[in-house]
């Protein structure tokens, strides 16, 4: 996969987490983009919302997410959102049509320089001015 600086996404990371019988395909293939990328960023709002989905559908124990948000720290830049990423966040919200908590994430991964946006949610191919690019890696599964 690229070096370049790569932001993931919740959706991604709980493809890649919850393994489910009917989608069998789609876990593979996010688990495989998070394995081989390198400059990994995610956010604080994303290890929250990553988190309470594994407690509510993963049903992991405490001690099973307390591992998982300790590697989140431990392997990957976590950003931790400021007034300026609600700023920046308003104004792509106004520009690009974004929901509230999607323009957070499109915030923190420019703040953080980072060129691609790992997403299922947002508009696969959407290019920031600031050179950010969506990418759906789970586009093609269908």
């Amino acid at each position: 996969m690229s070096d370049e600086r790569q932001f993931v996404d919740s959706n991604i990371w709980l493809y890649a987490f919850i393994h489910r019988p009917d989608e069998v395909k789609r876990h593979e293939q996010a688990r495989n983009l998070i394995r081989h990328s390198r400059g990994i960023t995610v956010s604080e709002q994303v290890i929250a919302e990553v988190s309470v989905n594994l407690l509510k559908k993963g049903m992991l124990s405490e001690l099973q997410l307390g591992r998982i948000v300790e590697a989140f720290y431990r392997r990957y830049r976590v950003f931790a959102p400021s007034l300026e990423t609600h700023q920046t966040a308003g104004k792509l919200r106004g520009r690009y049509c974004l929901s509230y908590w999607d323009s957070l994430i499109v915030a923190a991964a420019l703040q953080t320089n980072c060129t691609i946006l790992y997403s299922e949610d947002m508009q696969n191919g959407l290019v920031f001015d600031e050179g950010l690019r969506i990418v759906n890696p789970l586009e093609q599964l269908g």
